[in-house]
């Protein structure tokens, strides 16, 4: 009889400890999602813990409570991963249209990104989180294929120009040439210009 009491308290308990961390994964994805949106539409500066919270259907110490400040809750807003390829057993001469590829479907795929893209521009703190996001995960990208390591920096911060500068005109400006242009068109304009930046000889 102990036994089976025990036997029940226990999984009493672990149920609602489950439902406690279900609630609580849904509340901090719900804040998240509505700090995207919020510093995607007014910015960092505008964009204010009450308004999150109000988008969120939640109270604002429930975000300070889960993110501490709002810097904190911006980083991890934009704490994106761009899953960036291997260029390394890839045929070295395809290293450029694979990247704006992959690009391309990562911008149509992800509006997330395109949030952050949009706060980058216009806020000083977003344009910081931007950078490091790029550099963080391109430098070694580009370390794999680049011919003179010293110039891995150079050369990176040259194809993020390229790539941050297709998606503003595609997606945040919407440029009706850019916006008409096919995937298969932007990989092949694209392409051979990542490419030089990449491993072309330092002019």
């Amino acid at each position: 009889m102990n036994a089976s009491t025990s036997s029940d308290n226990s999984t009493g308990t672990g149920g609602r400890s489950t439902g406690r961390s279900r609630r609580s994964d849904a509340t901090r994805g719900a804040i998240l999602a509505a700090a995207r949106e919020r510093f995607a539409t007014d910015g960092y500066e505008r964009a204010t813990i009450r308004a999150i919270a109000k988008d969120a259907r939640i109270d604002p110490s429930m975000v300070m409570r889960y993110f501490g400040s709002k810097e904190g809750l911006f980083a991890a807003a934009v704490a994106l991963d761009l899953r960036l390829p291997d260029l390394g057993p890839a045929p070295r001469d395809e290293a450029g249209r694979t990247l704006v590829a992959h690009f391309l479907d990562l911008w149509e795929e992800n509006e997330e990104l395109t949030a952050v893209l949009r706060v980058g521009a216009t806020n000083q703190a977003g344009a910081e989180r931007m950078q490091g996001i790029f550099r963080d995960q391109l430098l070694p990208v580009t370390r794999r294929v680049c011919p003179d390591p010293e110039q891995v920096p150079a050369r990176a911060a040259l194809c993020a120009a390229q790539l941050l500068g297709l998606a503003l005109t595609r997606y945040v400006l919407r440029l009706p040439a850019a916006v008409a242009l096919t995937r298969e068109e932007l990989v092949a304009w694209l392409g051979p210009t990542v490419q030089r930046y990449l491993t072309a000889p330092s002019p």
